[in-house]
Order: C-alpha cells, then sequence, then structure tokens
C-alpha cells in the first residue's frame, strides 16, 4: 500500500578531510656519542641504507642537527624513543627531538 509520500532526499554532503601533520625526528650533535652508533641506529631502527645513515651522521656532525625520517606523530614517538632507548643502552646521551613539518 503506497501513501503517496515518497521522499527523495539527492543531497550531496562534502567533507574535507586535511592530511595528517607530519613531524620531523631530529638527532642533535654532541661530543660523545659514536658516528658507528648514530648509523647503527639509523639503519636499524630508521632502515636507512649504510650510505645514506653516512651521509646523515655527517650532516648531524657537521650542521649540529639532521633529520632521521619524517613520519606521522605516532611513529614519529615511538621511533625516537627505541633509537634513545638503544643509545641509553650503549651509554651514549643522544639527545632526540620530535618536531612538527
Amino acid at each position: 500500500m503506497s501513501t503517496g509520500t515518497d521522499i527523495k532526499i539527492d543531497e550531496k554532503i562534502k567533507v574535507n578531510v586535511d592530511p595528517p601533520k607530519l613531524w620531523k625526528v631530529i638527532f642533535l650533535n654532541d661530543n660523545v656519542t659514536p658516528m658507528d652508533l648514530v648509523i647503527d641506529i639509523l639503519t636499524g631502527i630508521f632502515r636507512h641504507q649504510a650510505e645514506r645513515a653516512k651521509e646523515i651522521t655527517l650532516e648531524i656532525h657537521n650542521s649540529g642537527s639532521g633529520v632521521a625520517g619524517i613520519y606521522s606523530f605516532e611513529i614519529a614517538e615511538e621511533l625516537a624513543v627505541q633509537a634513545t632507548n638503544t643509545a641509553r643502552q650503549n651509554g651514549s646521551p643522544l639527545k632526540i627531538q620530535v618536531e612538527e613539518e
């Protein structure tokens, strides 16, 4: 039985979704942390190839800091914690910070 009250909705809803913000994991230079340890962290935790890890390490050494990678906040934070823990386990005071891109 039809009551003659068919309703047709032809409304389009536009949703603007901003891409997630990205965060940089930055290593800060110090006079204690061995370059080999930094390279090991960059290859082991951040999955850089050995040559790229050496380039980043030299950037850290020469300019005072270097970007290990750019990630979503949660990933950047987790990688920074893993890298800091690895540095501490090896007796290093390596400082790592996470900054918005």
